[in-house]
């Protein structure tokens, strides 16, 4: 099932395509040209998500602006909603469009999804931007303090529960985006209406996203699976100083683990610093991109 019904938010220079990979046509928004930048949302967004910061970089970058399987207007399938399985749609995705290296910027779970990709094939990406999330090398201590930040996935990673809830209770995702930042001011109503009805028409694939989260990856992290994969990949994490998701504490450490890692927390912001922060974070992916060469 393809998410098709609703009416695609326009922006100005912006291109769409489908693709199909690995089973699922997956929707991409295009826009700009140079060096080309795969650009990974977060839940509950988009494509759309990234249309403050695109006009920023399209000068000189080419965006490709992803929806994720099931998410946006990519299509939904029964399965393949794991980590590993969206990091695969995306190598995927290169292939069929031929690009060898690229640089990553992900959000949220996007940015989850790219730390898996760079551990697996450094060799596809330049560098790595990351925002709002914790990397893999998070420490234990830190975690266990902070585990009730995490109460909202309750209402929404069980299967049925968390497909009515995202479905059929908009005001909770609503709730969710207006709680994340640190200015709510910063949310324009037709935003939150577009990501709210979003989520009510992916909700299998969101329900389906976060409990595959706690059927692989929560039990992978106990084991120390992906933190015994060195990252190669040149990456900068931005976090919120005022994020009530992924707080500061959570993106400490992970310097042995990784040969060139960068942590820096924006004072002031909160978890959608994309949204929050556009120019601040378009900065950082320049310099990132003229660091790395």
């Amino acid at each position: 099932m393809i998410n098709s019904d609703r009416p695609m938010p326009r922006t100005e220079g912006t291109e769409h395509r489908w693709v199909t990979v690995r089973g699922a046509r997956l929707h991409m928004a295009e826009s700009g040209s140079g060096e080309p930048v795969v650009l990974l949302h977060g839940f509950p967004q988009h494509w759309y998500a990234w249309r403050a910061l695109a006009p920023l970089l399209a000068d000189d970058h080419r965006l490709i602006c992803v929806d994720l399987r099931g998410f946006g207007w990519s299509e939904q399938t029964r399965r393949g909603y794991d980590t590993d399985g969206l990091g695969d749609d995306i190598l995927a995705l290169l292939d069929e469009l031929g690009l060898e290296r690229v640089t990553l910027v992900g959000h949220n779970w996007g940015a989850g999804v790219g730390f898996r990709l760079c551990q697996q094939d450094p060799d596809r990406f330049r560098a790595f931007l990351a925002l709002n999330m914790a990397h893999p090398w998070t420490r234990h201590r830190d975690v266990l303090p902070n585990l009730w930040r995490m109460w909202f996935t309750a209402f929404i990673e069980y299967p049925v529960l968390g497909r009515l809830v995202l479905r059929h209770w908009p005001a909770f995702t609503r709730y969710l985006l207006r709680r994340a930042v640190a200015d709510r001011t910063v949310w324009r109503e037709a935003d939150l209406r577009e990501f709210t009805e979003a989520a009510q028409a992916s909700a299998h694939a969101g329900q389906a996203m976060f409990w595959q989260y706690v059927m692989r990856d929560i039990p992978a992290g106990l084991r120390g699976t992906h933190r015994r994969r060195r990252l190669t990949v040149p990456t900068l994490v931005l976090a919120g100083e005022r994020d009530r998701v992924i707080p500061p504490a959570l993106v400490r450490g992970g310097d042995p683990d990784a040969d060139d890692l960068t942590v820096r927390v924006v004072p002031g912001a909160g978890h959608h610093l994309h949204e929050e922060r556009p120019e601040l974070v378009a900065e950082a992916l320049r310099k990132l991109v003229a660091r790395t060469g």
